[in-house]
């Protein structure tokens, strides 16, 4: 099922559902009604239900924007990018993970996951490396990318705003109450706690937290509440 999301943008249509094994949050990105779509993160058994909103609302499709590169946030982004001719947007460091998703995986959890894809996989016909020194533009929408390693080393905030409202896609950077693991391949629990502190800390108590997986949050409850915002935390860097 496809949800509106309560507190909607005042121009921007938004929707999100739950896909994939580990209950991978999946977000659609319209201007308005009729006009062009962004998906933030195309999980496996994404693109059905991503199919079926883009026709019911009218949409095409821009491009698909990648939090990182672990293969539960961007299974059926190559199926569902070349479908539409649509690039798929994702930071350059995770790059080698859309076609080698067991470099960032334990074997266990390598096996698990890729044997429950429905396909090889491949590389997007169209890839586009996020640029953070500039604003990313696409279908009527424009992103800040905020490069923040630790759970991968291309991981990165997808922020959008209104006049009204801000929005953070923080993929598995940060979660309501929690962050997201390191102890994977290519985690870095220092370049995590780095992160934390000089990028996560930042953003404005005002934005709204959309994360890779579980419920949404604000920035002011998450520096009220969540313990890895904490000084003690962020500041234990060697």
């Amino acid at each position: 099922m496809v949800l509106i999301l309560p507190d909607r943008l005042a121009f921007v249509f938004i929707a999100y559902f739950v896909a994939g094994p580990l209950g991978n949050n999946c977000y659609l990105l319209a201007p308005e009604e009729g006009s062009s779509a962004v998906v933030i993160d195309a999980p496996l058994g994404s693109t059905g239900t991503i199919e079926n909103a883009l026709a019911e609302n009218d949409f095409d499709l821009a491009g698909v924007l990648i939090t990182h590169g672990h293969i539960d946030h961007c299974a059926e982004a190559a199926r569902l990018a070349d479908a539409h001719g649509a690039p798929v947007h994702i930071g350059t460091a995770d790059r080698p993970l859309l076609t080698r998703p067991e470099l960032a995986l334990s074997p266990e959890l390598a096996g698990q996951l890729t044997g429950m894809l429905p396909e090889p996989v491949v590389e997007p016909e169209r890839v586009e490396v996020y640029d953070p020194s500039r604003p990313l533009e696409i279908g009527g929408l424009a992103f800040t990318v905020l490069p923040a390693p630790g759970h991968t080393p291309g991981s990165v905030l997808l922020c959008t705003s209104s006049d009204e409202n801000e929005i953070a896609f923080t993929g598995d950077v940060l979660f309501a109450g929690s962050i997201g693991r390191t102890d994977l391949p290519g985690g870095d629990d220092q370049a995590m706690r780095a992160s934390l502190r000089d990028v996560v800390r930042g953003l404005p108590a005002r934005v709204q937290v959309l994360p890779g997986h579980g419920p949404f949050s604000t920035m002011a409850a998450e520096l009220a509440d969540n313990p890895y915002l904490t000084d003690a935390y962020v500041e234990a860097l060697s």
